[in-house]
């Protein structure tokens, strides 16, 4: 049963964590604009409490759950 649920849980995250990743800009529109030195701007210091940032932390946080969930259904203790 606890397998059962670790499995839907797993599953929710990878198809989270895909729609949020596919909902982030790519980075090499931000490239122009740190070549051109506007990267100092009010967007760029407080990239983190944009939805850009919002966004790449909530990757960072969901990517780490994916991993611990796949290396806990990955063992081997369940029957």
């Amino acid at each position: 049963m606890f397998q059962n649920i670790l499995t839907v849980v797993f599953l929710v995250v990878a198809l989270v964590l895909t729609v949020i990743v596919l909902m982030q800009e790519g980075k090499s529109a931000g490239l122009s604009g740190s070549i051109n030195g506007a990267a100092d701007t009010y967007w760029g210091k407080n990239k983190g409490r944009s939805m850009e940032g919002k966004l790449e932390k909530a990757t960072k946080i969901l990517a780490v759950l994916f991993f611990i969930l796949a290396l806990v259904l990955n063992l081997k203790f369940w029957n």
